[in-house]
């Protein structure tokens, strides 16, 4: 475990030690930055760290069916691996990780991945975005059924805490199936900043019809 003086917290989980030595040396660079748990098991409890940057293969075996278990949680997940086949890149970001970034992309793109995964905004690295370019349902983001279903409650004019009751999760939880939400469109150049334009993007995908809303007129007016 390291730490540097900066309020932003990052847990690193990889089955290497030198690779762990060297992402703590990039990360240390950046003031804002606190490496508050390293290692190598996929166990890291919701709350230890701001965001978590994970290896995908861990022991011989990859990962990537952890994120959504850790997405779920809450966790921000930054996927980081060498490997960057099509298939691993769009299953990570698929899974809910907030980004991937590939081992050889270097301390900028990773340094400022997980500034912008704390911060809930988009960061999309050439490796990502090389894949999302060439997938040819790349304009169409691929959420979860969570995120769908907790959007779709969202929109029938349900507080966050009445989608939290029913889908039998907090509140947090639902905040953050929004959010990635929110960034997965940003990933694929159609931003949506209100409940309005994320319910226009919805109507646009199909993934929700007008009718299933309740009171689709109001939710779609003046709606931030």
């Amino acid at each position: 475990m390291a730490c540097t003086s900066g309020s932003l917290t990052v847990a690193i989980i990889d089955d290497h030690p030198v690779v762990i030595e060297g992402i703590q040396t990039w990360l240390s660079e950046e003031p804002r930055i606190s490496v508050v748990h390293t290692g190598e098991a996929v166990d890291v409890e919701p709350g230890v760290a701001n965001v978590l940057i994970l290896d995908l293969n861990l022991h011989g075996k990859l990962v990537i069916g952890d994120i959504a278990t850790l997405a779920a949680a809450g966790q921000r997940v930054i996927a980081f691996s060498q490997f960057t086949e099509q298939r691993v890149v769009l299953e990570s970001l698929e899974a809910g990780a907030c980004e991937f970034v590939a081992k050889n992309e270097g301390r900028a793109h990773l340094v400022n991945t997980v500034l912008a995964a704390a911060g809930d905004r988009p960061y999309v690295t050439p490796t990502a975005a090389g894949v999302l370019v060439g997938d040819r349902g790349a304009s169409r983001p691929k959420l979860s059924s969570q995120e769908r279903t907790a959007l779709l409650w969202w929109f029938q004019s349900m507080s966050k805490a009445s989608v939290a009751r029913r889908m039998g999760v907090s509140v947090h939880t639902v905040d953050v199936y929004i959010r990635r939400a929110r960034v997965k469109y940003a990933q694929v150049g159609r931003t949506a900043p209100t409940k309005a334009d994320m319910l226009a993007r919805a109507i646009e995908d199909g993934l929700v019809k007008p009718d299933d809303i309740t009171g689709y007129e109001s939710a779609v007016v003046g709606v931030g």
